[in-house]
Parts: structure tokens; sequence; C-alpha cells
């Protein structure tokens, strides 16, 4: 038994056969039935016959794949340059009709901080007595089961339980009746249940840009345009760059509390440059020499300052000194793992901030050196200013600051080495040509699902309050694949559009990107940041009210080759 990808190949496990799945052979099947039907959503040219011609036949499929009669797929292909194909499609579930309802939130503990939160799921002692209490109040509650997906590091069998009221045909019916039930005395959500990763979805957009380096006369490159302290819109650089094709990047600060907006959360290079230090150690996409050479890997990096004999631990680049968005960096509280979305704070803190940096230098307690192109000390002194064109700046506070203030006089040198790494601690280098965007987590390695959600920190097993609905409800994603060919996918499916595209889980992206003939797959950042940009036009619906949301870094390919 097999399945067929994109690009019309057989596609089996390394054994040869079906993957079994440790829920249990029923559970392998449905998996197995939804792999292969996504793999027939994204081969179906033949289901609207496209003139092919060129580049364009090279990647068509070898022959027509039967879809399922429940399910309606539309497809179309456009070849955007030789080796650039854009393929557009629309999966659609016949007889899947999501509805709105009214979710009871569980009180929980933030295992971190041990604050009080709520939590869309609880244990089952909690759903037994939210449905009693419920019942008893007149409403009829349902109570479901929540299991883990198919995450390499998280439990098996049952997450945890949803306890619901109602289906709603407008969320302004579910609204209304939520009223009466939040003045009870509940914690409610209004939910739409076609994001719910356990049901299918009604419908789903999704575009997937294939790139062949082998073919590919251009630049694949990851970029902040100049300055890493700016957020712009994915179209607007493809636009200013004359790109062919464009998705946004990694994660990145929007707001002023948690640092300075549009820096990166994670590792970052752009031509050759480090900008942006790794969160622990997470999943990245490397685009060596222009692209040529594409591939993913856990990246973490080492940078330190030295000063004659002695050496001081940079934690940062480019980012507010004592704030690391994502955490990951040794000596964080609350934690020293990478948490999403979440801000830790180092009291003792070196930063180095680059001529990219193009905002005002942070200002506040401790200190800093202007150091030159030489790394020679110009100026030591408050922290503020801008870093000089042909030189950098260090910022310190805590035991960092008095550093600095020990070896930062006039005219000595502080050299500054950074290290990249790979999870096999083989050392990354940057040519000039080189660019590094990262997101989280890894979806597939060595062509299966391996979702490290926990250990890359988009969801704790320990506490439910945290990453639920980033990583189990579907959600407007970008990914990032390269198949066996050394193929560079670039992917977005939109969401957050009840009954025109539903989004991804963090399962349904690995198991997507697998049916492409991925080997190896990443999740770029998502929500109202995933954008596909072909020809200076955006193509897809971002989720975002305000229209497309204005980003950190994005992926850009460039019809020239960079020299």
């Amino acid at each position: 038994m097999s399945s067929t990808n994109l690009l019309g190949e057989t596609m089996y496990d390394e054994d040869g056969k079906p993957p079994e799945h440790p829920r249990g052979a029923g559970t392998a099947r449905r998996i197995l039935r939804t792999r292969v039907a996504l793999g027939a959503a994204v081969v179906l040219a033949a289901v609207n016959p496209l003139t092919l011609s060129g580049s364009a036949q090279a990647l068509a499929p070898a022959a027509p794949v039967a879809v399922s009669a429940s399910q309606q797929v539309q497809w179309k292909t456009d070849t955007v340059a030789p080796g650039v194909q854009v393929r557009t499609g629309v999966i659609q579930n016949k007889g899947v009709t999501p509805v709105w309802t009214i979710t009871f939130q569980a009180p929980a503990v933030n295992r971190l901080t041990g604050a009080a939160t709520w939590a869309p799921l609880g244990d089952r002692t909690w759903a037994d007595t939210t449905e009693r209490q419920l019942r008893a109040a007149g409403f009829a509650p349902r109570v479901e089961g929540v299991v883990w997906d198919e995450y390499a590091d998280t439990p098996r069998g049952t997450m945890g339980w949803q306890v619901r009221v109602g289906s709603y045909a407008t969320q302004a019916e579910a609204q209304s009746a939520n009223q009466a039930i939040a003045a009870g005395g509940f914690r409610t959500a209004v939910e739409w249940t076609g994001y719910d990763g356990r049901l299918l979805a009604d419908r789903e957009s999704i575009h997937v840009a294939v790139i062949d380096p082998a073919r590919f006369r251009g630049t694949v490159a990851s970029t902040h345009d100049g300055n890493v302290a700016d957020r712009e819109t994915t179209s607007s650089v493809a636009v200013k760059n004359g790109s062919l094709l464009a998705v946004n990047g990694g994660f990145f600060i929007t707001s002023d509390a948690d640092g300075v907006q549009g820096t990166v959360a994670g590792i970052a290079a752009y031509a050759g440059e480090l900008e942006s230090m790794a969160v622990g150690s997470r999943a990245a996409l490397i685009l060596a020499d222009g692209g040529r050479h594409p591939r993913i890997a856990d990246l973490s990096t080492t940078v330190t300052a030295r000063a004659k004999s002695s050496t001081y631990a940079v934690q940062g680049i480019n980012r507010l000194p004592g704030k690391v968005r994502n955490c990951g960096r040794p000596g964080g509280a609350p934690t020293e793992l990478a948490r999403h979305d979440t801000t830790c704070s180092l009291p003792d803190d070196l930063v180095k901030f680059t001529p990219r940096f193009g905002a005002a230098l942070p200002e506040g307690t401790g200190t800093q050196v202007v150091l030159d192109s030489k790394d020679r000390v110009v100026s030591a002194g408050p922290r503020g200013g801008t870093v000089p064109a042909d030189g950098s700046v260090l910022q310190g506070i805590g035991g960092a600051a008095d550093w600095l203030t020990a070896h930062g006089r006039k005219g000595e040198r502080i050299a500054v080495r950074e290290v990249i790494r790979d999870s096999a601690g083989r050392q990354v280098e940057l040519g000039a040509h080189d660019s590094i965007v990262s997101a989280a987590p890894t979806l597939v390695k060595n062509g299966r699902i391996a979702i490290d959600a926990a250990t890359e920190g988009t969801l704790d097993p320990l506490d439910l309050s945290f990453g639920f609905a980033w990583s189990n409800v579907r959600q407007p994603r970008t990914m990032a694949g390269i198949d066996g060919h050394g193929r560079l996918l670039l992917v977005t499916v939109d969401g957050r559009q009840p009954g025109v595209s539903e989004g991804f889980t963090l399962g349904e992206a690995a198991r997507f990107m697998r049916s492409l003939g991925a080997k190896q797959a990443l999740n770029l950042d998502g929500g109202g940041s995933s954008a596909m940009v072909v020809g200076g036009k955006l193509v897809n619906i971002t989720s975002d009210a305000t229209g497309e949301r204005a980003v950190g870094d994005t992926v850009q390919i460039l019809p020239t080759r960079r020299r």
C-alpha cells in the first residue's frame, strides 16, 4: 500500500509498508486514510486538466489519482519561472458541517509561574462535575475526549476532556446563548467546530510553491530587508526586491513590552551574518549558497566575547537586554527551556548589536561599549545612541555590565566569536550567500513525521493551559520542507475563515508536508503572519482583520543569482 506525493511519486515508509501508529490499528488506518487523502488532494492536476509545457511537465503527476467520493478537490498549477511552480488547491469534504458551539474552560495553574489560569480542556473528574452542574441548570452538555496527536515527545492516549453545549448556525446565535451560561458563573468560549483537529475540516485553501535548485537560476534567501528592528509586509519586501515569490519567515516580536518590535525571536542569518541567536535548539531552514543547497536542522548558537584572557557569554544579538522572547537561554527565568510566545527575563545579560539594527539602541541601566570594524573599543558609557555602520555595540546589564566596565577601555580589543551547531554537534559555517530562518517545531525528519512540540516549546504536556490552541487547533500556517530530490517546498494554508478555510493543526501540517514527499519539514510563523506572494501580489487570504500583517523576516525567491 502506498500514497502518491505532489510530484506523482509513489511513497512508502522506510520498511516498504504503511506506518504503524502507537494508538492502535484503527487510529493508524484513520491517519493513513488522512495522509492518502491529503496526498491525493495535492496531485490532482488531472481533476482540472491543465496544458503544461516546458518545465511544468517535469513536475506534473505521472497519472490521475482516485479521490474519495466524499471529497471535492480543485487544483491549479502555475509556472512562475523555470524550476519554480506554484500549485493552488482547495480541499473540500462533502457532508462535513461544522457549527458554532460553547466550550467550557477548566481551571488550571501555570506550571512555570504558579498563577491561576484556564485551560480549554480538563481531566475526567472536572468534566463529569461540570456536566452534572450544567444538567442541573437545565442545559444539555456533551463531553468530548481529546487524544494526543502524533507528537514525538508527548504522552499517548487521552489528553483531556472538553465540555460543550449547543450547536448554532451562526456565531451571533452562539454568543447570545452564551450570555445565559456565563451568567451562571461558568468560564466559556464560543468556538467553531471546524477548527477542531479531531474532526474533518470542511474546506482548506492551500498554496504550494516548489523550487527546484537544479533548474532554478535565481536566488532563494531569507532577508530582513536591511533592518532587523523593523516590520514590513511580505508583499512590500517582494515588490522592492523584484521577487518571483515570497513567504513570511520566522517568529518575531510584536509588542514593545517584549522587546524591540520586528526583531526575530530565534536564530536568523542574512547574507552570511548572524543577526539573532537561537532559542535553545529549534528547527531552522538553512539556505546555503543562495538556496542551491537547502536543508533543515535543529540549530543552537554559542557566542563569546573575549578581552585578552577574559571571556563572557553573549546571550543575545539585536534584542533588548534582559528580555528573551520564546526563552531558551541559560539563566532565563522562569525557564531556560524554549517556551513559545513567552518572554523570559535575564538579569545578567550581554547583547551584541550589529549595523543591521536600524533603530535607536535600547537605553536603561547597565553599560555599553562601541567597537570599530577591528573590534577595538571606540567608546564606553551609558546605553543608547546608534550602531556605527562599520562597527558593533555590546550592551550589558548585571554582571555583564561589570565585565564590560572592567574590559571596555578605549583602544582595547573585545573580539566576539559566533558558533552555530546542529543537533549532531557539527558546526555550521556561514558563507556570504547563506541565510537562515527559524521557527518551530520540526514536522518531518528523515521522511517520517517527527513533531517535537514539547522539546521546541510549543506545547507543554504538564500544562494544558499552554499551547493547546496553538498546536492542536487549526490555524493558518506557513511550512517549509525539502523533498528527496532536494527541492524546496514552501506552503501556506489559510485559516480562521469559517466555511472558507480552517487551517491545519501541527499534526495535519506534518502529514500534509509528508504527503508532498518532504523528507525534512518545519513549521514557520503562522496565524496572521502567513502570507504567500507571487509576482508581487498576495495570493492567499490573510487572517488579520486589518489586512496583510507586517512581519519580521521573509523568504524571497529572486530571479537573479546573487554574486
